[in-house]
């Protein structure tokens, strides 16, 4: 393993303006003309090295294809800065890499298995930063998440990613359109870094916003799928929370050790400025979390109110049918009382007493009537009628 070579003392003297350097000079004659970034800019999906450059003094000079032609060209260039970028690197290129640059193998074993936390850890003169990017997917409604590992060194930055987030191609072009600020080193890189991915949550916010606000028009007009979306964009946000939280802890520690390192001043202003826009995005996630907690108790609320009023009305219209149902008993036990006493006479047996008494039959109509009457009036004290 080569010894590394420690960052010239002269960088931490240098100014910069974030995001309004001039553009870079000419190259002279004797400074090779810098690559052109490909339009289509870093694949998303891409395995391996996906772009590796040498830069002197803010410029690129060298566009390595093979990280053996990085590692030659960079003991060249002793002033120089390597910036690799991979893309779901193989354990090889990680095994060489960290075997060039003295990664400390825990470093390594997270980068090789993704899915950690965001968090920031100082291997010596290394330093080893893990980041969850996140961006909108407006098609499907979702927030998708990243991984980004980066190793930043005396004279190196190593960017390993994990999904499709950050756009790093687009970090590496503002970088290079900013000479005096690529001058700094590795840690205007790491800062450009932090940049890009705490910008990239300024849409996903946008979008989050917006996807609330559609539920809780969906709650009151009752869209009974709107439990489901609720609980769903919940889970991102606790996704969101375990990005945007560990980062707020991260930037603070940087500048913490602001003195300690004799970090630049422009860089600290711009970190300073990151910190603030993750910390006000992590309240702005915080609020999320809570605005969907309290939708989806008011939802809940407004379903137990609807079943609730659903109820009432089975309950009314059981008790409206069973009010119907006294009505037809009653009138039909009245109505029964005289058929059975004419059922009885109707028998005609030839010894029967009342068949041959004068008074018989206005006996029985008498009997019909009372018995009816009678039944009239205990159904109507029962309210039945």
């Amino acid at each position: 393993m080569s010894e590394r070579r420690a960052r010239p003392e002269a960088r931490s003297t240098r100014r910069s303006v974030w995001r309004r350097a001039p553009a870079p000079p000419p190259p002279s004659s004797g400074t090779p003309e810098p690559a052109a970034e490909p339009a289509s800019g870093e694949p998303a999906e891409a395995g391996g090295v996906v772009r590796a450059a040498l830069y002197r003094d803010g410029v690129r000079v060298s566009s390595p294809a093979t990280l053996a032609d990085t590692y030659r060209e960079l003991r060249d260039r002793p002033s120089g800065m390597a910036w690799i970028g991979l893309a779901r690197p193989t354990e090889a290129e990680l095994l060489s890499l960290a075997a060039e640059f003295g990664l400390h193998p825990l470093a390594v074993e997270d980068a090789m298995e993704a899915h950690q936390r965001p968090k920031l850890e100082r291997y010596g003169d290394t330093l080893f930063v893990v980041l969850r990017a996140a961006r909108y997917l407006d098609a499907p409604e979702e927030v998708d998440f990243g991984e980004l590992h980066v190793f930043v060194g005396p004279d190196f930055v190593i960017t390993v990613r994990h999904g499709p987030a950050p756009d790093l191609s687009a970090v590496r072009r503002r970088m290079e359109d900013s000479p005096e600020l690529l001058k700094l080193g590795p840690e205007a890189v790491l800062y450009a870094i932090l940049d890009a991915v705490v910008d990239g949550y300024a849409p996903v916010v946008a979008g989050v916003q917006n996807d609330i606000d559609e539920i809780e028009t969906e709650v009151f007009r009752g869209d009974p799928e709107v439990s489901r979306r609720i609980y769903e964009l919940s889970r991102e946000m606790v996704e969101f929370q375990r990005a945007t939280r560990p980062l707020v802890g991260m930037l603070h520690g940087l500048i913490a050790g602001f003195s300690k390192y004799g970090t630049d001043e422009e860089l600290q202003r711009h970190l300073r400025d990151v910190a603030d826009h993750v910390t006000h995005t992590s309240e702005r996630v915080d609020g999320f979390r809570q605005a969907l907690t309290d939708i989806l108790t008011v939802n809940a609320t407004l379903v137990t109110q609807q079943q609730n009023a659903e109820m009432r009305a089975l309950a009314q219209a059981g008790f409206e049918q069973n009010e119907e149902i006294k009505r037809i008993s009653s009138w039909a036990a009245i109505l029964f009382a005289p058929t059975l006493v004419g059922t009885i006479y109707g028998m005609n047996f030839r010894h029967m007493p009342e068949l041959g008494w004068g008074f018989g039959y206005p006996f029985a109509l008498g009997l019909m009537g009372v018995v009816c009457f009678g039944l009239y009036v205990i159904f109507k004290r029962r309210d039945w009628l």
